[in-house]
């Protein structure tokens, strides 16, 4: 299984990139992993939020493919506790198919981005910054692939 995590607008924050690059490196032992960012739009200021939804979800779904199984990260989705989290990536495994989680823009998604979508997860239902989203999640990801090595990293 491949993963592709997209992003909307690149890591400006020094820190949270050298974090998420560390964690990036950890999950190479584990299975492939790319993180694609999709670049911000320009004028955004001249564009409704409507408008920014729209072309950030054509840009989104430009990057997947009709095969791709879609997992958007949204506030009303899903919630996992990190053993369930590891449970439902190793189904996703057993599938065999490439895998696709989308941090969308400011404003979320568009409607045909939700339409795309196999499932929905949120990370709490508290609201945190994209930046630190993007860290949260890869640890994450990284946490359910050594809770299913059976390794020491996760404590429970």
């Amino acid at each position: 299984m491949n993963i592709l995590f997209l992003v909307v607008g690149k890591t400006t924050d020094r820190n949270i990139q050298t974090l998420l690059d560390d964690y990036q490196s950890r999950l190479k032992h584990y299975l492939q992993f790319q993180m694609r960012v999709i670049p911000e739009l320009k004028n955004a200021k001249n564009l409704s939020q409507e408008q920014q939804k729209a072309e950030e979800g054509r840009q989104i779904l430009s990057q997947v493919q009709v095969s791709d199984y879609v997992v958007l990260l949204d506030e009303h989705g899903e919630e996992m506790r990190s053993i369930e989290f590891a449970s439902y990536m190793q189904k996703l495994m057993s599938a065999g198919r490439n895998v696709v989680f989308v941090v969308g823009g400011p404003y979320g998604f568009s409607k045909e981005v939700y339409e795309r979508a196999n499932h929905k997860l949120s990370l709490s239902k508290m609201t945190f910054s994209h930046q630190m989203v993007r860290l949260f999640f890869v640890e994450q990801i990284y946490r359910a692939m050594t809770i299913l090595r059976g390794e020491p990293y996760h404590h429970e």
